[in-house]
């Protein structure tokens, strides 16, 4: 065939090729449709390619397929960018004829894609990437190709043979590599191909990772995997880069199993992840991994610099919401042993926190409310918080003081801290009045009851509501009981506590007042109204 040059092609700009249009009309669909409609005796044609798959490189591809009558040389280098190319040019055969053709060529190779290398497998994904046909009529080659790695991953060794086709085949398949993969790598070790997908744009990743999960690929693994990519690609990367690759990282972390994942990795993510300014969204759906995995915390993840604009030390709502994740992430499946964890890491903070000025009660309150009360077998650390915030904020309103100490609960303290309440002038004083009982109550019950001749007062407290729903009162009642000399060395701790008991004594004489008046309206308006017994004496 006598071969004319009388087509020029200019290709995205690229390259201009002068070609002659039968030869590759005769192959192509798309420009036979163009010329068909033009006159013959046209000589002078150009057409102008904006979008040409592979550019240049792929269009010198398909024009050798042209001109060698319907032969070329498939490799898994060129095999996407031949079937970009020709799914563009409409290069496949609908019409009945035989003559060859490229993109059912293609396939043949394909049908062998157990039998490539490994190398030869990245190979194909890098000029799949290259070429951004993810999305395209090409990714049924894609597909393929990423099936086939993801069982080679699961293998302990990637050699393979390569596929040969006899010399006077129509198509010869090449392997790029004859060798396998090199003896650097450790087969033993399951993390080999890290390094070898490091190439991976975060959008091929994302594609990777969702067909390892849909093919049940070990998520520890790729867990493993993914923070390791954070850490590589970081490197160099603009800020706008690393924005988005966080952001595919949270979104691909949040598919996999929670158990799968590393706090330390988590941690890191969150740490940059800070500074890049993503969305809400995502910034919760890391928090919400991070809580998930608390109690391998320690206390300095927990102490993050409040935002910006924020006079407080510490980020306390931050923790509030990793805690209440924690709790909510884990649901039923918690063990004892990990609550105690991260129960344990909390009283850490409140006592890191607690002396912070700008730290609002309501905000105090809410980190030593955030955790059950079965979460801690001892409340003297809360108690320890308790008292060095209220001794930095010494300006608080005893409505805010209660608010604070509510949450003490008295059976989980310790004789010591019962007695360090009772005398601690910063609490509230119906407080320090339950302290009181509660520690002269375990007293009783340590010390056997024997004959003795020392007597000390005892106060059993009853708690009165009045009209006033804001009005507190209390009514003491004494009573006369005998212990043992072996309380002696208690007595100077209870004569610490006279001006206390002085108070307490002035409410009660008012409230005698008060219910004595009651009594006599009774009795006037009642015969069979009863006597009331004195409360106190």
């Amino acid at each position: 065939m006598e071969v004319c040059c009388d087509l020029e092609v200019d290709v995205n700009g690229e390259e201009t090729f002068m070609v002659d249009k039968r030869i590759l009309a005769s192959f192509s669909g798309r420009f036979g449709k163009l010329f068909s409609k033009l006159n013959r005796n046209t000589r002078k044609l150009k057409v102008i390619f904006n979008d040409f798959p592979g550019g240049a490189e792929g269009f010198e591809l398909i024009t050798r397929f042209c001109y060698n009558s319907g032969k070329t040389k498939i490799t898994s280098r060129n095999i996407f960018l031949l079937s970009s190319a020709a799914i563009f040019m409409e290069m496949g055969c609908d019409d009945g004829s035989r003559k060859p053709n490229l993109i059912d060529q293609i396939e043949i190779p394909l049908e062998e894609i157990n039998y490539w290398t490994w190398p030869g497998l990245l190979e194909a994904l890098k000029q799949c990437q290259g070429l951004h046909s993810t999305a395209d009529s090409s990714s049924f080659i894609l597909d393929k190709v990423l099936h086939c790695l993801i069982e080679r991953l699961g293998l302990p060794s990637v050699s393979s043979p390569c596929a040969s086709f006899s010399d006077n085949s129509t198509l010869q398949f090449s392997c790029d590599f004859r060798n396998s993969v090199s003896t650097n790598y450790k087969h033993s070790q399951k993390t080999w191909w890290f390094e070898d997908l490091l190439f991976l744009n975060v959008d091929l990743l994302d594609k990777v990772i969702k067909m390892m999960i849909s093919q049940n690929f070990d998520h520890g693994l790729i867990s493993k995997f993914l923070f390791y990519y954070q850490r590589s690609r970081f490197l160099g990367a603009s800020p706008a880069e690393k924005r988005h690759i966080t952001v595919v990282l949270i979104s691909l972390l949040s598919l996999l199993d929670r158990r799968s994942h590393s706090f330390k990795g988590l941690f890191e993510i969150f740490r940059v992840a800070s500074s890049l300014s993503i969305s809400k969204n995502y910034k919760s759906k890391l928090e919400n991994l991070i809580g998930s995995q608390l109690d391998q915390a320690t206390l300095d993840h927990l102490l993050i610099r409040s935002p910006r604009g924020k006079d407080y030390a510490y980020d306390v709502n931050l923790v509030l919401r990793l805690v209440k994740a924690f709790l909510s992430e884990n649901g039923n499946w918690l063990s004892i042993s990990r609550l105690n964890k991260v129960a344990s890491l909390i009283d850490s903070y409140l006592a890191e926190v607690s002396p912070d000025s700008c730290l609002k009660p309501s905000k105090f309150a809410a980190l030593l409310r955030v955790l059950p009360d079965s979460t801690r077998q001892s409340h003297d650390g809360l108690y320890c918080a308790m008292d060095m915030y209220l001794q930095v904020h010494s300006g608080l309103c005893e409505e805010e003081k209660l608010r604070v100490c509510s949450t003490l609960n008295y059976e989980k303290l310790s004789t010591d801290a019962l007695k360090h309440i009772a005398l601690n002038s910063r609490f509230p004083s119906e407080i320090a009045v339950k302290s009181f009982i509660n520690q002269h109550y375990k007293l009783r019950t340590l010390v056997p009851k024997t004959k003795s001749v020392l007597t000390i007062n005892h106060l059993d407290v009853k708690e009165y509501m009045g009209e006033n729903a804001d009005a507190r009162h209390i009514f003491i009642c004494s009573k006369q009981h005998n212990l043992s000399t072996e309380t002696e060395k208690f007595e100077a701790h209870f004569q610490g506590m006279n001006w206390k008991m002085k108070e307490l004594e002035k409410v009660c004489r008012i409230m005698q007042t008060e219910l004595g008046n009651i009594t006599r309206t009774r009795l006037s308006t009642s015969s069979n109204a009863r006597y009331l017994p004195k409360l106190c004496s």
